[in-house]
Parts: structure tokens; sequence; C-alpha cells
């Protein structure tokens, strides 16, 4: 289904699987909760194309970056702040929850071309005191928070 409730057009293809290789899909399929294997294929390929794009493409994408760190590292917790400040057109908005052990997660919203949100994930990722990080991205924006430009408008 589509967001406004309509039905999307499909088309049917045609794949040839070692036997193996479909006896896995369909165990997956059970396991998962999946309608049909067509419903677990569209998702895995959905997948595929979402990362296709966050590694090759220039498209817009939003995602999150999560981090891990030891937040008794000096000066680490500025560092992200600086670094989220100086990307504020591509950083949404950030949580981070206070672990035991002198360990922080931190959620890091973003938005912006897949590479410059690769680049800036990267940049958090390396820092000294990261234990460890990973970005999830997704073909999708966020829509306008506030109609810049158009204050007449209603």
């Amino acid at each position: 289904m589509s967001d406004n409730g309509h039905t999307k057009p499909v088309s049917r293809i045609s794949i040839s699987l070692p036997e193996d290789l479909l006896t896995e899909l369909d165990h997956m399929v059970t396991e998962r909760g999946f309608a049909s294997r067509s419903h677990a294929v569209n998702d895995m390929l959905h997948q595929f194309l979402v990362e296709h794009k966050a590694v090759y493409g220039t498209d817009v994408m939003v995602g999150i970056i999560t981090l891990f760190y030891d937040n008794s590292v000096t000066g680490l917790q500025k560092q992200l702040a600086d670094l989220q400040f100086r990307y504020i057109a591509e950083v949404i908005s950030s949580l981070h929850v206070h672990l035991i052990h002198n360990q922080t997660m931190e959620v890091i919203l973003v938005q912006g071309p897949a590479r410059k949100l690769q680049e800036i994930a990267d940049e958090m990722t390396t820092k000294r005191g990261i234990i460890s990080g990973r970005m999830q991205l997704t073909a999708s924006v966020i829509p306008p928070i506030h109609p810049f430009g158009n204050e007449g408008e209603a």
C-alpha cells in the first residue's frame, strides 16, 4: 500500500534459485512471519537498494548514527557536540543515555546526501573513546519542520 491508502501497481518477475537457497528462504519466511516469499524478497531487495544508495548515491536520505563511547575520555563529549554543531544542516537531533561503567549511547538523527552523512559518521566513529559506531540510512526524508520563506502562507 502507498501512503495514501491506494495499492501501488506491481510487476511480476521470475527468478531461478539453487534448491538450498530456496530452502533457506522458505525457512526465513516462516521464522520471520512474512506473508509470502514475494513479501520477503521485496523486503530484502528494498534493504539492499537502500544500502546501495547509501554507498554509491547522492540522494538525500534520513538515518541514525548510533555511538557507544567511554564518557570518561577527556573532551570526547565536547568533540561530538562540536561536530554536531559544525554539521547543523545535516544533524536534526540527538539523544544520549548514560549507561553503566562510564559508557554512553548516543543516537543522532541525520538527513542529507548519503555520502556526506557517511563522512560525518566516519568522523564521529573514529574519535578516541568511541567503543563502536554505526550508521543506518533509509531512502526517505523528513518533512520540513518550518516553512521557511513561506511566512505569508497559512
